[in-house]
């Protein structure tokens, strides 16, 4: 994809579930250049082909992967102008049922991601300015039986949002959190966006 100074800069985590396809659709459409990151390299090379974007097989739990998915925007089209944090994982299970394992898992692939996401492209982004957006969810202010964990990783990526937006405002950075409800898999997202 060539370098268009007139269109925005996004770089998508996890771009290949649900509501990351969606929006990589929807942003391919209005001419955005994308940098697509996800773990399966099939998945996001099959993806950016069709948006016309940068793949970026990696997993979003390792900062350094991240923090070169941001460079490779930066370097590739000269700036960075949203990404969005779409990693995570859910567990619908019971405390009293939930080994630590899974609890970690839990913390990793919702909370980690998002805090390598916010700690990869801040400074970057306080250069010209920019948005980070990540997932959260409406169990991090509600409470619903069997969702312990992700209650708690989200109400960690909600809390993350509210201090990483505190401190990033002055310096031209938004971050925000959305909390969209279940959703079906990428096949379903591409068949609502037809």
């Amino acid at each position: 994809m060539a370098s268009d100074h007139d269109s925005p800069v996004y770089l998508l985590l996890g771009a290949t579930g649900g509501i990351g396809t969606a929006v990589s659709l929807r942003l391919a459409d209005d001419d955005a250049q994308l940098v697509l990151g996800a773990r399966t390299e099939s998945d996001v090379e099959e993806l950016a082909a069709e948006t016309e974007g940068d793949a970026m097989p990696l997993d979003a739990t390792e900062l350094g992967q991240v923090q070169n998915a941001v460079s490779h925007a930066t370097d590739t089209y000269g700036r960075l102008d949203g990404v969005v944090n779409f990693v995570g994982s859910v567990l619908l299970k019971p405390a009293h049922l939930t080994s630590l394992d899974e609890y970690r898992t839990q913390i990793e692939k919702n909370l980690d991601t998002a805090f390598n996401t916010v700690k990869a492209s801040a400074r970057p982004m306080m250069r010209e300015g920019g948005s980070i957006v990540l997932m959260t969810s409406a169990v991090a202010r509600t409470g619903l039986k069997n969702h312990e964990a992700i209650a708690a990783a989200k109400g960690g990526v909600t809390s993350l949002m509210r201090a990483a937006a505190a401190t990033y405002s002055g310096r031209g950075v938004r971050v925000n959190a959305v909390a969209p409800g279940l959703v079906g898999g990428s096949g379903e997202a591409k068949s609502r966006m037809s």
